[in-house]
Formats: C-alpha cells, structure tokens, sequence
C-alpha cells in the first residue's frame, strides 16, 4: 500500500502532508481491549490539558489555527465543521472524558489531542489498493462514525479504490476498527510543518507502548 496526496490539494496548501504508518499487531491482541494502563494515560491527559489550555483561547493555538486557515483556503468554515483534533480538545477542556471505544482507536484520539492534529485510525484489511488523499467535492458524501452523513466538499478526502473513507473531520464506517482487526493504517494529517518529526515519534511510541505491534512500516513520502 502507498499514500499519495493528490496534486490539486497540494496546489492549494502547499504545505499540507500525512505522516502514515501501517500496523501489524500480534494475533492474540484485541484492538478493542481497554486496558488499565490506557486509562491511566488519559486520567493524565485530561490533567494536563485542563491546566495548559484556555477553552477561550483555542483557535490562537498555532497549530489549531493553521488547521483552520487550511480549512478556510479550501472554503470550508472550521466553526460549522470542526476538524477532529479541535472537537476533541474543545470535549476536554470543558472536563469531558473521551469516549472509552478500545485502546486502539481511543490511542489515535490521544494522539490527536498531543499533536493537536487530526488522526485517521481504520482497519488496513478494509481498504483496497492506495491511498489518495484529495479535495472533497459534493458527491464524496458517507456516514461518519456516530456523526450522520458527513458532507466533505472542499476538505481534505481519505479515498481508496472503493471511494472516501476519511476527512479530518470523522472517518467512515466501512474501515472502522473493530475487536477482529489485526492491521491498521494511522494517519497524522498536518496543515504545517510545526513539530512534525516530534509528532511522528509519537504516533511510534504510543503504539508501540500500548499495544502489541509485529510489525511498523512507514508509508509515502509526505
């Protein structure tokens, strides 16, 4: 599998890119187990976000901001369609616990948190050939994940040879993770180069800390 960022979506933010890695996990892990440990992670996140962060103040956060600016170039309003890292962080902030869904995906929405970009979690068995991320348009419409139909015309599309399967906004349901999935793709969508190798590093050590990985392959040349 490769991912690629298509050239229309380029030209109109030249410094958009992914950080994307396929992961392998043992074969008696659960990717929806809810272990202890990550619970005691994120009873820390939530501590730590609550005392950095000003709920009033989150769209002059850089990275945030860049993420919205990217959203206004393409003609997308960031207030009426938020991008996942900022629903999340705005949940937290307001003393909200995150949802408990199964370490695998509850790790990417960590993830999300920490680097303050959207994260794209799904079954890497569910996709078909490359990966091409692209600029929505008014037929790209699917079901989100607990999110209705999302309308993602003129944000960035996750689409494989079947068609969408992610925004920065929700994924779908046909490539979400479930407790019989083995392999995964996780995807850092960044609107700026602030941090990335940190963020990357990140991605690594969460997985690699809270689950049982086999095998880590880094994929694309974002």
């Amino acid at each position: 599998m490769n991912c690629r960022i298509s050239n229309d979506l380029k030209k109109l933010l030249p410094n958009f890119s992914v950080i994307a890695y396929e992961i392998d996990f043992e074969s008696d892990f659960d990717a929806m187990n809810k272990s202890k440990e990550v619970d005691e992670y994120l009873e820390k996140l939530y501590t730590l976000v609550s005392s950095k962060y000003n709920y009033d103040e989150i769209t002059k956060i850089p990275k945030l901001k860049q993420t919205r600016d990217g959203y206004k170039k393409m003609g997308k309003d960031p207030s009426h369609t938020r991008p996942a890292c900022e629903a999340l962080l705005r949940r937290v902030i307001k003393g909200n616990s995150l949802y408990r869904l199964g370490d695998v995906i509850d790790l990417g929405n960590i993830l999300s948190i920490e680097t303050l970009r959207s994260v794209c979690v799904v079954d890497k068995e569910r996709l078909v050939n490359d990966v091409v991320i692209r600029l929505g348009t008014k037929e790209d419409i699917y079901e989100g994940i607990n999110r209705g139909l999302i309308n993602v015309t003129n944000i960035p599309v996750y689409t494989d040879e079947i068609g969408p399967f992610g925004c920065p906004t929700s994924d779908t349901l046909r490539t979400c993770v479930t407790s019989s999935t083995k392999s995964i793709l996780v995807m850092i969508i960044c609107f700026d180069e602030i941090e990335k190798d940190v963020d990357e590093q990140k991605l690594i050590s969460l997985y690699q800390t809270f689950t049982k990985i086999k095998n880590i392959r880094k994929i694309g040349d974002n």
